[in-house]
């Protein structure tokens, strides 16, 4: 019978910490920015374009971007526009400004982060990367530019 009550109090004690552990990063998760959040989904995407990912990158993409480009146009565009530009030699956070409307977008939120980028073929440009908040509840990009 002691025996029966110390596994019951220990999976008690687990299940409680285990609740404790959940509640405590989604509390975390909760007192982070957006921008902060958005720069994160940015980041992680900006790796499987920097790798050569692109149809990845794609398949990563907001719901709207993808319902916008056909994973074809994609990677025939990105192909385009980065693959002269050659390997990522550095790349910099310059800002990020949290929005509810863009123009010719839908209302939501979203996140434009500008990075000062040196590519192997080209310094300087100033690469966009627009994450908006998906219906799933993640940010995911919507937009990536290069001037």
């Amino acid at each position: 019978m002691t025996a029966t009550i110390a596994r019951i109090e220990t999976k008690l004690v687990s299940t409680l910490l285990f609740t404790l552990l959940l509640c405590a990063s989604a509390a975390a998760q909760a007192q982070q920015k957006p921008e902060q959040l958005a720069q994160q989904s940015s980041d992680a995407w900006l790796a499987l374009v920097d790798s050569g990912k692109y149809a990845e990158s794609w398949d990563e993409a907001a719901q709207m971007f993808k319902s916008a480009v056909t994973k074809d146009q994609w990677l025939s565009a990105l192909g385009q526009v980065r693959t002269p530009q050659g390997k990522v030699l550095s790349r910099k956070l310059k800002s990020a400004t949290y929005t509810k409307t863009l123009p010719n977008a839908p209302e939501g939120e979203y996140v434009v982060i500008l990075y000062d980028t040196n590519f192997e073929h080209k310094q300087g440009p100033v690469e966009t990367v627009v994450p908006m908040l998906d219906k799933d509840g993640k940010w995911r990009v919507s937009g990536y530019f290069i001037k």
